[in-house]
């Protein structure tokens, strides 16, 4: 079983939102679109389902071109973030509601129904309407009606967006599990860099349209091809900061040089974009031969157990994630440091020419 997008691309009103993609999704995997918001998770979903006809391409299912074909007649199901059930019907009646349109037998509705149920720990609640229940027990009994279709292809439009942080943690941790045994294609879009590296198995950076790499997961978080990639892996986005390379030392900040970091001796000479997330910027140096910046601080964020500072390094604009609460004040001068080890380096055309060494070394 395999979903392959040749070329498809998506055009509304003269205007791009999907540029040509190519993308191959094989049976039993999970398999995360991320990005920020009208990046065009939808949208490509959406041509992955049937439901937009690209504007260009095709769409292949199990070595089938279903490009033209109705949504009805694929083997689709979606959920999307704002879950839907029928409050009027209760909870079996929910879950037995598409295999009830498809005709299926009541031996093979039932069956089925209890089989899905029990996946998704709703077994107690099948005579309750869906008002009766907690949040993330709808969005369990709309995910079980998408799963009881048997469908081959599963898409999850940022499921857990409007759920509480608890229930966001508990589905997460289910979700897995459930594609797992399912043996379906999943498709889960995100916004969030964190939900991607928990869910596992592969991702799509997406951004303004473009694909801008598709892999396993932690090897696009620790390797992002281009800075794009980069930017769309992290949550605040990675900090960015000029940087020249020449004789072997690495010139940056306020007229600092060291010695150039592992994996990037061999580099040209000449300018390069340094990349750098912000949880791996810190206040007080912990390692030796750290990189130091003298920045203003403008904004703290206090999260409870970690505080956001937003920094500004003539003229450019970081985030810096740093552990505990901090008490600073907006508009004071701020030294930073940042270990060698956690910079990207990213040539003049934003792609990746040197992964930081902690990456490497993972």
């Amino acid at each position: 079983m395999s979903l392959i997008l040749e070329g498809v691309s998506k055009t509304v009103g003269g205007m791009t939102h999907i540029y040509p993609t190519d993308i191959e999704l094989q049976k039993g995997t999970m398999n995360v679109l991320l990005g920020p918001t009208l990046s065009g998770k939808t949208s490509l979903m959406r041509l992955m389902a049937g439901l937009d006809v690209p504007a260009t391409g095709r769409v292949i299912w199990n070595g089938e071109d279903v490009t033209g074909m109705r949504v009805q007649d694929r083997k689709v199901a979606m959920v999307y973030q704002q879950f839907i059930n029928y409050p009027s019907m209760t909870v079996y009646d929910n879950i037995a509601s598409p295999m009830r349109l498809l005709g299926q037998s009541r031996a093979e509705i039932d069956a089925r129904v209890r089989e899905t149920a029990e996946l998704m720990k709703l077994t107690p609640m099948l005579d309750r309407k869906p008002l009766e229940l907690s949040g993330g027990q709808q969005q369990r009994c709309a995910l079980a009606r998408a799963l009881v279709k048997n469908a081959g292809l599963v898409l999850l439009d940022e499921p857990l967006a409007n759920l509480d942080y608890k229930l966001r943690e508990e589905l997460r941790a289910e979700i897995p599990r459930i594609f797992e045994e399912s043996g379906a294609i999943f498709v889960y879009a995100t916004t969030e860099p964190e939900e991607a590296l928990l869910l596992g198995g592969n991702t799509a950076a997406l951004w303004e349209g473009k694909v801008t790499q598709f892999g396993p997961t932690p090897s696009v978080y620790r390797k992002p091809v281009n800075a794009t990639t980069a930017r769309v892996f992290s949550d605040p986005p990675m900090n960015f900061l000029q940087i020249r390379k020449e004789a072997g030392m690495l010139s940056f900040g306020d007229g600092q040089s060291m010695p150039t970091m592992p994996g990037a001796e061999a580099l040209p000479d000449g300018t390069y974009t340094a990349g750098f997330r912000p949880n791996h910027l810190e206040l007080s140096p912990h390692v030796a031969g750290v990189m130091s910046f003298k920045t203003q601080l403008t904004v703290t964020e206090i999260t409870g157990s970690e505080t956001f500072v937003h920094l500004d390094h003539h003229g450019e604009r970081w985030v810096g994630l740093v552990h505990g609460i901090q008490s600073l004040t907006p508009g004071q001068e701020l030294e930073v440091f940042l270990d060698p080890a956690h910079v990207y380096l990213f040539g003049q055309d934003g792609a990746l020419v040197a992964a930081a060494p902690y990456a490497e070394a993972a």
